[in-house]
C-alpha cells in the first residue's frame, strides 16, 4: 500500500507557522488533512450509460434531454405497475419487499464507504456492517414479532423465550460486533476506522428505522402505507413533470435540475391526487382495515368495521370558498382531511430528503448511488424521500390518530404474576361500578 505524503503550502508572506499547526493535530502519525486528501483522491465510480439496448435503438434520434425524458418515463410506469402487483399480493408480500428495499439501500451506502477506504484494506469492514445490520433487525422485527403476534409467540415455548429476553439477547449480539471492532482497530488507521464505525451506524439509523416504521404504518391499514407513497411517487413526478415542461427558476443549489416551478407546481397537484386517491381508497375494507394476524388460519386478515375515520360525512364549505364553488356542503371521508397533511408533508418537506442525498452524493462526486434502475440511478435514489415520509406518518398516526392500544395492554396484563392479575382485575371492576357500567348482578357474575 502506498503511502500518500502531505506538503504544506504557504503564502510567500504568510507569517511562519508553528510546528503543531503545521502538522495540525497528529494521531498514530496521520493528519486530518492526509485523511481527507487520501479519501478524496480515492476515484469513486460514476454512473456509466445503462439504458438497455432496445430503448437507446428506440430513442437514439432523440436529443438527451427528451432521450432521459422517455427513458425515466417508460421505466416510472414499470415501476407503478410493479408497485400496483405487490399491493395486489398482500400485506405479507408488501413487507418481503420493503425488507429487500433496505437490505439493497443499506447496500448502496455502505459499498460507498467502501469504494472510499477501500485502499487502506481495513479489516472487517463489510463483515461487521453487515453483522451490525442483522443485528439491528433483529431488535427491530423481534419487537414487531411480539406486539403483532403475540397469542403466536407464548403457544410457541422456543418463541416465548426468545420474547421474554429478546432485549437482552439483542444487546449481547451488538457486545459481540462492538468488541469485534474494537479488536479490528489498526495502528495508524484509528481515525478512519472510527469514522467507518460511525458511516455504519448513521446508515443503520437511517435506513433500518425508517423500515421498521414503514411496516408499522402498514399494519395501521394498507391505506396507511400506499397514500403516502403514493404522494411521494405523485410529488416526485409532477415535480419533473413542471420543471421540465415549465423550469425556469433555479431552487436549490445542492440539485441545479430543481426549479420553482416544478415545486409549486407539484405541490398541487400531489394535494389534488392525495385527495382523490384518498376517496376511492376509504371505500374499501381491504384498504382501511388494520392489518391482523389470524391464529386460526396462520394468515393476515384485513376485515373488520370501518372506523369513523372511513365513513363519509358532511361538511360545511368556508364562506369564502362557497362564492367561488357554488357548494354549501360537501361530502367526504375524515381520512381525506388527514390525506392532505400527508400531501402538503410529502411535497414541501419529503423533497428535502432528495436535497440531502443529493449533497451526500456531491461530497463524493457520484451522480447516483447506484446503475440498479436506468434513467434513476439506484433504489436509494428512489426511495431518499420515501424514509423521511415514513418517520412523518408513524409521528402523525402516534400523535393525531392512534390511541392506547387495547391488545398490547392486554399482552402486558397476560404477562404479569397472578396476584398482580387480579389486582389490576378488582380495581377495574371497581372502576367501572363507580361509573355505573357495572350493574349489582354482572359484579357478582
Amino acid at each position: 500500500m502506498t503511502e500518500l505524503r502531505q506538503r504544506a503550502v504557504r503564502e510567500p508572506d504568510a507569517p511562519p507557522e508553528d510546528k503543531e499547526s503545521e502538522s495540525e493535530v497528529k494521531v498514530d502519525g496521520e493528519t486530518a488533512s492526509d485523511t481527507e486528501s487520501r479519501a478524496e483522491a480515492v476515484p469513486l465510480s460514476t454512473s456509466a450509460d445503462d439504458t438497455p439496448e432496445v430503448l437507446n435503438r428506440a430513442l437514439s434520434n432523440l436529443s438527451s434531454r427528451w432521450k432521459n425524458w422517455w427513458v425515466r418515463g417508460i421505466l416510472t410506469l414499470a415501476m407503478i405497475a410493479f408497485f400496483f402487483i405487490i399491493i395486489y399480493l398482500g400485506p405479507m408480500v408488501l413487507m418481503i419487499i420493503v425488507m429487500c428495499v433496505q437490505i439493497k439501500c443499506f447496500h448502496e451506502i455502505i459499498t460507498i464507504g467502501y469504494n472510499v477506504y477501500h485502499s487502506y484494506d481495513l479489516p472487517w469492514f463489510r463483515t461487521l456492517s453487515w453483522y451490525f445490520l442483522l443485528c439491528v433487525n433483529y431488535f427491530f422485527y423481534g419487537e414487531t414479532v411480539t406486539d403483532y403476534f403475540f397469542t403466536l409467540v407464548q403457544r410457541e415455548e422456543p418463541l416465548r423465550i426468545l420474547s421474554k429476553y429478546h432485549r437482552f439477547i439483542s444487546f449481547t449480539l451488538y457486545l459481540i460486533g462492538f468488541c469485534m471492532f474494537v479488536l479490528s482497530l489498526v495502528k495508524k488507521h484509528y481515525r478512519l476506522q472510527f469514522y467507518m464505525f460511525g458511516w455504519t451506524h448513521v446508515t443503520l439509523l437511517i435506513v433500518v428505522t425508517q423500515s421498521h416504521l414503514v411496516i408499522h404504518n402498514l399494519f395501521e391499514g394498507m391505506i396507511w402505507f400506499i397514500v403516502p407513497i403514493s404522494c411521494v411517487i405523485c410529488n416526485d413526478i409532477m415535480a419533473y413533470m413542471f420543471g421540465f415542461f415549465f423550469g425556469r427558476t433555479p431552487l436549490i443549489k445542492l440539485s441545479p435540475k430543481k426549479t420553482w416551478e416544478g415545486f409549486i407546481g407539484g405541490f398541487f397537484a400531489t394535494v389534488v391526487f392525495g385527495l382523490l386517491l384518498s376517496y376511492v381508497m376509504s371505500g374499501y375494507r381491504c384498504f382501511v382495515c388494520p392489518v391482523e394476524y389470524n391464529n386460526d388460519t396462520n394468515s393476515f386478515t384485513v376485515d373488520c368495521e370501518p372506523s369513523d375515520l372511513f365513513r363519509l360525512q358532511e361538511y360545511n364549505i368556508p364562506e369564502v370558498i362557497r362564492s367561488v364553488i357554488g357548494l354549501t356542503t360537501v361530502w367526504m371521508y375524515p381520512f381525506q382531511i388527514h390525506s392532505i397533511a400527508l400531501s402538503t408533508f410529502a411535497s414541501l418537506i419529503g423533497p428535502f430528503g432528495g436535497f440531502f442525498a443529493s449533497g451526500f452524493k456531491r461530497a463524493f462526486k457520484i451522480k447516483d448511488f447506484a446503475n440498479t434502475i436506468p434513467g434513476h440511478g439506484g433504489i436509494m435514489d428512489r426511495f431518499d424521500c420515501q424514509y423521511l415520509m415514513a418517520t412523518f406518518v408513524n409521528v402523525y398516526i402516534a400523535s393525531f390518530i392512534r390511541g392506547p392500544n387495547p391488545s398490547k395492554l392486554i399482552q402486558q396484563f397476560l404477562t404479569l404474576r397472578p396476584d398482580q392479575q387480579l389486582h389490576i382485575f378488582n380495581t377495574l371492576r371497581s372502576h367501572l361500578a363507580d361509573k355505573g357500567m357495572l350493574t349489582a348482578g354482572t359484579e357478582d357474575e
